[in-house]
């Protein structure tokens, strides 16, 4: 399957597509993603740090641990998937370890970034980046450690805030230059910023937080606009903690789901989002 989506992969992320990836943290996100029709996601670090470990995206989740996310759910997907690796977990020599180890466990794309090591939310405060040659040479090690020539080599800057537009765009040409295969250029916050980073001429990604730095725009002036992919990183996330809260206050306060089932997705729902019938299935045929 991976190389097979990693081709459809380069396929779908060109310039002025503005294909929607939804953020998933989790196989069931997933699954619900797919169920829903789409066709690509993104595997969100952000949502891997706040659902797996309960903490905010400050850095601290492990090689290992996404690792794993990205393999439970390259099982339950069958679209392309986009991995959010940070940093790479270091320096170059990790950045090639990263790179093999989530190639392995079935992305299709792997995101890296040039912030300091241990990383933050992009749409944090108080942000650091690593110099531009330190992130060049991370980019070649990552190009040079793919095995499969269509994984895509996804290159972040998160140096508007640090260092103003002008440098963080001089640094998505030097990052294009080292071999990444599609752009990232994050947390633009003025409309004639985002046009510019459109109009760079391989393919670019733009981030929507709800809440954070970047302004939402229609997807056709996505489009318009020239931009491969459109990430929408946390929405999943932020729904299901929203409909989390909703049913617990109501079990907290009425002692029951008495009056508030509307409030849940049925057992015969979430039994078929999981596939239950086809196990069963298996079951039956391996007795």
């Amino acid at each position: 399957m991976p190389s097979t989506t990693r081709r459809e992969f380069r396929d779908l992320l060109k310039p002025g597509a503005a294909l929607l990836l939804p953020g998933v943290a989790n196989a069931l996100a997933a699954r619900v993603a797919a169920d829903i029709g789409f066709g690509a996601a993104y595997i969100t670090g952000a949502g891997i740090a706040n659902t797996h470990l309960g903490i905010p995206d400050n850095g601290l989740v492990t090689l290992t641990e996404l690792t794993d996310h990205v393999a439970a759910i390259r099982d339950v997907f069958p679209g392309p998937l986009m991995a959010d690796a940070d940093t790479g977990f270091g320096n170059a020599l990790n950045m090639q370890r990263t790179i093999k180890a989530l190639e392995r466990a079935g992305a299709d794309a792997i995101q890296i970034e040039d912030q300091v090591f241990p990383k933050r939310c992009g749409h944090f405060e108080g942000k650091e980046v690593i110099p531009a040659a330190e992130m060049v040479s991370k980019i070649k090690a990552a190009v040079d450690a793919r095995t499969d020539a269509d994984l895509l080599i996804v290159a972040r800057t998160d140096a508007i805030a640090v260092e103003g537009f002008n440098a963080a765009m001089d640094r998505a040409h030097a990052f294009r230059e080292a071999g990444a295969d599609v752009g990232f250029v994050e947390a633009p916050t003025l409309p004639e910023q985002i046009a510019a980073i459109g109009r760079l001429p391989w393919p670019q990604l733009a981030n929507i937080v709800i809440g954070g730095k970047t302004p939402e725009l229609p997807n056709e002036k996505f489009q318009e606009l020239g931009f491969a992919g459109v990430l929408y990183a946390n929405t999943a996330l932020q729904a299901a903690v929203l409909g989390m809260q909703r049913a617990l206050l109501h079990l907290r306060q009425h002692g029951s789901m008495a009056g508030g089932t509307d409030l849940l997705a049925t057992f015969a729902e979430r039994q078929r989002l999981v596939d239950f019938a086809g196990f069963q299935d298996m079951e039956r045929k391996y007795k």
